[in-house]
């Protein structure tokens, strides 16, 4: 019964911890939407040379998402998220 119980608490921090990453990504995007429209701009109507035109518009944009989408953000959000469901008290099954 106890292995029973633990997995489906796995299968639920697994869930949280999906939801927080999306969140993350989400957040970021909109952080870095001039970045990535700065890079938009510059793909317009390239194919290949889009890799060399647009480098410096795409290392802006990755260093843009990686300042919002790393393993410190994430473990943040954890525990925020850990925060708010001690104060709501145990979840109900």
């Amino acid at each position: 019964m106890g292995y029973v119980q633990e997995a489906r608490e796995n299968h639920v921090k697994k869930k949280v911890e999906e939801a927080l990453r999306s969140k993350m990504k989400q957040k970021a995007l909109k952080e870095c939407d001039y970045y990535a429209s700065r890079y938009a701009e510059c793909a317009t109507g390239r194919t290949f040379s889009v890799v060399w035109q647009c480098r410096k518009q795409a290392k802006e944009l990755n260093d843009c998402l990686h300042h919002y989408t790393n393993d410190a953000v994430l473990e943040e959000m954890k525990r925020e998220y850990a925060q708010n469901q001690e104060g709501k008290g145990p979840a109900k099954p």
